[in-house]
């Protein structure tokens, strides 16, 4: 007998759609009719429209009888929901329909007051600091460490940390990133007990790891570690649409009255019912398929890195471990190439390999980051290796001169953010920034002045530098090598970033 995928949401809506019903109710679409209808009035008979995009419209629905309401759950978006918090081993689970964004902002936000502390490390996504200037909190950041092999930030050490609650001791939270953009990061057990010691929870904003703890050789997921609050992009590694994500609680620590209202503020009272409904059907395949649903694509990755290793080819990818340490996580389902020579930026490569058709999910002046899926191993990785012969053939014959005086790559090493420390308090109120008063001035003349502009290199979102931070040498230095290299900047006016925004007068 066949099995069935149960997933109560996608029933809901399914079932609803088989009544052929008549929707006097919105979305405006009216389960595509309005959409048909405006076709024929125009004598249009499109197969892109009607195949498509309209059948995507009898699953849109709003909140009805049969469907249940997200901010209110009592039926079939409840139980999925508790459905997804035992197949992650949290006590409660929230569908996000605003992505991790919506997650991170509600954490903080529930924890809490304005003018409260919060412990963060520095390389957050950009929705943290959304969520610190929404909730008028104050930040102390403490330093990243460093992966031993590519040298990309990670979370602080678990002795800073401990460090920074013992100095402040006020704080309402610890909030960290784990695993950074590159599937990279750190075991969370020894971070939880050294918050539950203080007193504190620990937040974790783990959207790159919703598919963590599936298989034994992927990385234990947060919430199994320990965490009180866990927000993944469930669309990011799972067949949930954009902006699916989930916020995984756990414990007594947080507040989930103050939780529920802050998602009821931060996410639309119209959440669209196709993401609730993948995230629904994505908990059911991992929860259903288990370490079966990774084991070929495991395989397959393996054995690309072997092939790659022993072709010698001009494009490298790190000597990082496929499997985690005890103190160290790698997720393997990520692969970072490089030019093993320096000669190509991660950009470059990037550039490269989309014109062969296989686009990347990001660069940096180093690297080029692919995320693959459980389907990667029978056409997309084949289809990468012929890439990547086509890449190699093209360039190997350079001319070893020319090749040198191309040497663009950036030396990570040189931008370690790890000499920055902790910092002391920096205030995300808004109302003690609207009324500075900024000027701009050259970037290379802005050393110890107050940034009056958030810098964030895009992708992976993470801010080099937010408003009121003082600029260092560091800062500067890591802004100009990055532009150099090609990096695109999102926050800051000039794109170029040969100029720089600065606070003149810091009211209060």
């Amino acid at each position: 007998m066949q099995q069935r995928l149960y997933a109560p949401i996608y029933h809901a809506l399914f079932e609803h759609a088989q009544r052929k019903s008549v929707s006097f109710h919105v979305p405006g679409h009216h389960h595509g009719e309005a959409l048909l209808y405006a076709l024929q009035q125009m004598g249009l008979q499109s197969y892109d429209l009607l195949h498509h995009y309209a059948p995507i419209m009898e699953l849109d629905l709003t909140e009805l009888s049969s469907t249940d309401d997200l901010h209110h759950p009592e039926a079939a978006i409840k139980e999925a929901q508790q459905l997804a918090a035992d197949c992650y081993g949290a006590d409660e689970t929230f569908f996000l329909v605003g992505g991790s964004t919506s997650g991170n902002l509600s954490l903080l936000l529930a924890v809490c007051d304005p003018g409260d502390l919060v412990i963060v490390q520095r390389n957050v996504h950009k929705s943290v600091l959304n969520g610190l200037a929404l909730a008028g909190a104050s930040a102390v950041f403490l330093a990243p460490e460093h992966e031993p092999i590519t040298h990309l930030p990670v979370v602080p050490s678990i002795e800073q940390v401990e460090q920074a609650l013992q100095k402040y001791p006020e704080a309402k939270a610890v909030f960290l990133t784990n695993p950074n953009y590159y599937g990279m990061g750190v075991t969370l057990e020894p971070y939880a007990e050294v918050c539950h010691r203080h007193g504190k929870p620990l937040l974790v904003d783990e959207a790159h790891g919703a598919h963590y703890g599936f298989h034994p050789q992927l990385p234990a997921s947060a919430i199994r570690a320990g965490a009180d609050g866990v927000v993944q992009s469930t669309h990011k590694t799972l067949p949930a649409l954009t902006m699916g994500a989930m916020l995984h609680i756990r414990g007594g620590r947080i507040d989930r009255t103050k939780l529920k209202e802050a998602l009821a503020m931060v996410q639309s009272s119209s959440p669209s019912f196709p993401i609730m409904a993948s995230l629904d059907i994505s908990r059911a395949i991992v929860g259903t398929l288990g370490p079966a649903l990774y084991e070929h694509v495991l395989g397959a990755i393996r054995q690309f890195r072997e092939w790659l290793a022993e072709s010698r080819l001009i494009i490298a990818s790190p000597d990082i471990p496929l499997t985690s340490s005890r103190r160290m996580i790698y997720d393997p389902l990520r692969l970072i190439l490089t030019d093993a020579r320096g000669i190509l930026t991660g950009y470059e490569l990037q550039r490269e390999l989309e014109a062969l058709g296989c686009y990347t999910e990001m660069a940096d002046p180093s690297f080029v980051l692919l995320v693959s899926g459980p389907h990667a191993g029978d056409s997309a990785l084949p289809r990468l290796k012929e890439a990547l012969l086509q890449i190699h053939h093209k360039h190997q014959r350079q001319r070893e001169e020319a090749s040198s005086q191309r040497m663009v790559g950036i030396n990570l090493k040189r931008f370690n953010t790890k000499e920055l420390g902790m910092g002391e308090p920096v205030s995300f109120a808004r109302e003690r920034r609207k009324s500075r008063t900024m000027k701009r001035v050259p970037l290379r003349e802005a050393e110890n002045q107050l940034s009056g502009e958030m810098v964030i290199p895009y992708p992976p979102g993470i801010p080099i530098v937010y408003v009121g931070e003082r600029l260092t040498a560091h800062h500067i230095e890591t802004i100009i090598g990055l532009s150099e290299a090609g990096a695109k900047f999102q926050g800051a006016a000039d794109e170029s970033m040969n100029t720089i925004a600065i606070l003149i007068e810091e009211i209060g």
